[in-house]
């Protein structure tokens, strides 16, 4: 007696999707379209760039994927979850659990220490004080910066300033870190340091990595290459 074997479709979830998203900008009477219908899927442990000229769309891309911005049309799905549906608080939760940022220009607070600084964006979680601390600790060890615990960033290098911005942003275990232009004020040696640790999160913690840059070799490291021109996304995969 044959038996009939039945097939049931598994779709499969991606980490983040953008869906025909167009963002456009007003100017007096006129308006601007930054990004045109762009649709996007990403999955979980890839390590992704976006590269293109100045006033391609790159940085508005960036800030509606970092849930920063939002689009004209179109849709975020973050996880599953349409981002529309959230309201303000609920996104700011939401926003802080799954994201992590590194940005050209460090973005530390000038008169609080490298540990209070790693420490900032568990400030108003549930989380016991001593364990905020013995968290940030950890991810300032994991940049080799131990021994700069009390520094202010005045008292850091411009590497050890982006790498004590890289402990803020892997401290909540995010699920994805947006790094925008992360070398662009590092000279050749320290942005290579930079660009390890993120490869290195990448690798070792399946962390899905978005990088932001004008430079096509550091763009040639990921996996996929998104280049966007005139508000558009062509993609190419590395080998």
């Amino acid at each position: 007696m044959k038996t009939k074997l039945s097939f049931i479709a598994i779709k499969k979830v991606f980490l983040l999707q953008l869906k025909n998203i167009t963002k456009t900008y007003l100017s007096g009477t006129s308006e601007f379209d930054a990004l045109k219908d762009v649709s996007l899927k990403i999955s979980e442990g890839e390590f992704i760039s976006i590269t293109g000229p100045s006033g391609s769309g790159k940085s508005t891309l960036m800030h509606i994927i970092g849930l920063l911005d939002n689009p004209t049309s179109g849709e975020v799905i973050l996880q599953g979850k349409d981002i529309a549906r959230l309201n303000e608080s609920e996104l700011a939760v939401f926003r802080n659990k799954i994201l992590g940022f590194v940005f050209q220009q460090f973005n530390l607070l000038s008169k609080t220490s490298s540990l209070e600084n790693v420490m900032l964006p568990l400030l108003y979680s549930d989380i016991p004080s001593e364990k905020r601390k013995n968290l940030a600790l950890e991810m300032l060890a994991k940049v080799n910066l131990s021994g700069k615990l009390k520094n202010l960033p005045s008292q850091l290098s411009g590497g050890e300033q982006q790498r004590v911005a890289i402990a803020r942003a892997l401290i909540n275990n995010p699920k994805i870190i947006l790094a925008d232009e992360p070398t662009g004020n590092l000279d050749s040696k320290t942005g290579r340091e930079v660009m390890d640790l993120l490869h290195k999160s990448n690798k070792e913690e399946k962390r899905t990595i978005i990088l932001v840059t004008h430079d096509p070799d550091l763009a040639n490291e990921a996996e996929r290459i998104l280049v966007i021109k005139d508000g558009k996304i062509t993609e190419r995969q590395n080998a």
